[in-house]
């Protein structure tokens, strides 16, 4: 089972990814080769990530570099504004905000969703 997805839809000018579980460094590095084949493929200042983090686990220290890594590469992507998306948990909003504050991320916001 793929622990990511990533689908771009240009009519809504949007790009939905879904995260779920904890990602090894393996599969950082798939996610990361994906991401850029899809990226490259739009043009990202027109687009909202809308990132689908409802099924992702709180992180563990060794992953927030990696994570931290990912934001940044949001970052320099360019998007129009970037929308992490998670069920109520006050640690996980906390550690996402931190992250894209760390990354530079500051067209971003963390939505809790029913």
């Amino acid at each position: 089972m793929s622990k990511y997805s990533i689908n771009v839809n240009n009519t809504k000018k949007t790009i939905a990814m879904e995260v779920k579980g904890s990602f090894t460094n393996e599969d950082v590095i798939n996610f990361v080769n994906d991401y850029q084949a899809k990226i490259n493929s739009i043009n990202a200042k027109d687009f909202t990530l809308e990132v689908d983090c409802t099924t992702m686990d709180i992180l563990t220290k060794d992953m927030v570099p990696s994570l931290e890594n990912s934001f940044k590469m949001y970052n320099e992507s360019g998007f129009n504004k970037v929308v992490f998306s998670i069920v109520k948990n006050p640690v996980l909003k906390m550690q996402l905000g931190r992250i894209a504050k760390n990354a530079g991320l500051t067209n971003s916001e963390v939505v809790e969703v029913a």
